[in-house]
């Protein structure tokens, strides 16, 4: 890629000859280089999972989270860049407030994906600054129900049953397609996410990593919160015993 864009990849207002941003496109190989995150829209809600690759041994557990929550009743995960990530989170809580303070009322789903989405969008089209090195994964819970949104470096979003950004997003959607999603519960999808999450999870060239998990549902009364502690470990759990039973297969 550097060869063919050599000279129009200097600047992000600037296309090739063939129509191409080349900055959008570095942005985007930003996130694939990043841990999986996956997004599970079911009946009743919908769960964020997060392959959270641990970078030293010497860090806090739980720190430098990748899911954050924009609102009581919105979560967002991140893939790419981690201050990327954060920055596009805080512009997210600032849309959800404003959102509040002029309407009484909190924000809907693909409302807060769209403002996120203009707001990622405009860093696409000046010379002055560079498009954001992250892709993320909204999770919301508003009047009409269970809501999830992916929005890319460029801005774009789109509404879906189920998504996967990052390094495994290819196998993780191969998997979620095999899924009955509109069948499915939050409980049983928080075990499907952790089983597809260590499943991505390349042993050989990934470092060790932390299993995020978290859901807004019924269950959690329409707020976006981590999944809780007995849930995630059974889910965990589960994942593990699956992915041995993998290994014995294929031995």
């Amino acid at each position: 890629m550097s060869s063919i864009g050599t000279g129009y990849d200097v600047s992000v207002s600037t296309y090739s000859p063939d129509g191409r941003v080349f900055q959008v496109e570095y942005a985007g190989k930003a996130v694939e280089n990043s841990g999986t995150a996956i997004g599970i829209r079911v009946k009743d809600g919908v769960v964020l999972a997060v392959e959270k690759l641990i970078q030293s041994k010497l860090l806090v557990p739980g720190a430098n989270r990748r899911i954050q929550n924009v609102d009581r009743h919105i979560g967002i995960a991140t893939a790419g860049l981690l201050a990327d990530g954060r920055h596009i989170v805080k512009r997210a809580r600032e849309e959800a407030q404003s959102w509040r303070d002029v309407y009484r009322l909190p924000i809907d789903g693909k409302n807060i994906a769209s403002r996120v989405g203009d707001y990622v969008a405009a860093y696409t089209l000046y010379s002055s600054v560079r498009p954001f090195g992250s892709s993320t994964i909204i999770a919301a819970m508003d009047s009409t129900g269970p809501k999830l949104y992916m929005v890319e470096p460029s801005g774009l979003y789109w509404g879906y049953h189920g998504t996967a950004i990052g390094k495994g997003r290819q196998v993780a959607k191969t998997e979620i397609e095999k899924l009955n999603l509109e069948e499915m519960t939050c409980r049983e999808a928080v075990k499907h996410a952790a089983r597809i999450i260590y499943n991505v999870h390349d042993d050989a060239k990934d470092k060790e990593f932390e299993l995020e998990l978290s859901w807004v549902c019924e269950e959690s009364k329409g707020f976006h919160q981590f999944v809780p502690k007995e849930i995630a470990d059974e889910a965990e759990a589960l994942a593990k015993a699956a992915l041995n039973d993998d290994d014995m297969d294929d031995d």
